[in-house]
């Protein structure tokens, strides 16, 4: 990981920290850095950090340590200022966002929150007293769908896609490369009109309306939008080629795809399971594949990193 990468999330995430935990993540080295998925917190418990596949914790200096029984104690203190830095000094504002259990920064990091739900109705009204935060970094990976085009794309055309993953192996990664290279065009290949509707602001990391990451010059996206009402949108009123979403998981999700299939709009999405057996049993996606919905499967893996292509296989 570069010295500017490094920098890039010492300005975007270590701010948002307690001043006690600030200093301690910013004796970091880059290779620490380079590694770091995850940092959770959790009122009386020591803090984690998430590195590829291993967690460990701060000692009081610092350090990053396997033993637990060393690492800094989350206070109550660290969680106030935190959830105070992230939404701006106004927990009012973001009581919308709040509901949903996250919170997107600048950059497009993600951090997940929990506490003491308040449910009006069988609806999530609010949600106080919050006692663990889960800052999760945001990576972008230019170049690393490059390899699916020749699976993705047709003569005059592209395929519809399901990428499947288990949780932590890179599919929203794969997915937003995928809609950047699409959106950008190439020699012989005009750049496709994409829409997004990225229901958890994990695809284009939007922060007021805005996307952090780069999803292709021709890519419009609906923000923490529910799927199934977003793909409806899309198709009433920003003309797509294609679109882009993560996580199908509900029947409305299911019939809203094949919505866009008679409207002659191509899908790209994403489903979680460990493997394509997984994906014929489960009633959902056994329904679509016999429908036809999608011609391509692409199975990810973490065998050597998150983002790692364990299988492609055609279902058309």
């Amino acid at each position: 990981m570069t010295n500017e990468s490094a920098l890039k999330i010492q300005k975007e995430i270590v701010p948002y920290l307690s001043p006690a935990l600030q200093t301690k993540m910013r004796a970091l080295d880059e290779r620490s850095y380079g590694t770091l998925e995850e940092i959770r917190l959790r009122v009386n418990q020591p803090v984690v950090l998430n590195m590829g596949e291993r967690g460990v914790t701060l000692d009081d200096k610092g350090a990053l340590s396997g033993d637990f029984k060393r690492g800094y104690i989350v206070n109550k203190e660290d969680l106030k200022r935190m959830v105070a830095s992230i939404s701006e000094n106004s927990y009012y504002a973001y009581e919308e966002d709040i509901k949903k259990g996250f919170i997107t920064l600048p950059g497009g990091h993600r951090v997940g929150l929990a506490g003491q739900v308040v449910c009006r109705q069988n609806e999530i009204g609010m949600m106080k007293n919050i006692s663990s935060l889960c800052f999760r970094i945001a990576r972008e990976k230019k170049g690393c769908a490059e390899n699916l085009l020749p699976y993705v794309e047709r003569e005059e055309s592209i395929a519809n896609v399901l990428v499947v993953s288990p949780p932590r192996c890179g599919k929203t990664t794969i997915l937003r490369d995928l809609t950047r290279l699409l959106a950008g065009g190439k020699e012989g290949q005009a750049a496709k009109n994409i829409v997004i509707v990225d229901e958890r602001s994990e695809l284009a990391g939007c922060y007021g309306g805005t996307p952090q990451l780069d999803v292709g010059g021709h890519t419009d996206v609906l923000d923490a939008c529910p799927k199934a009402a977003g793909m409806m949108m899309a198709l009433r009123s920003l003309a797509p080629q294609i679109i882009v979403t993560d996580e199908i998981g509900r029947d409305e999700d299911a019939a809203a795809v094949q919505e866009c299939l008679n409207a002659g709009v191509k899908v790209i999405s994403s489903f979680h399971a460990a493997s394509f057996d997984e994906v014929k049993r489960r009633l959902l996606t056994k329904r679509m594949l016999a429908a036809e919905a999608f011609q391509v499967g692409i199975l990810l893996s973490r065998r050597n990193g998150p983002g790692t292509i364990q299988e492609i296989v055609r279902w058309d």
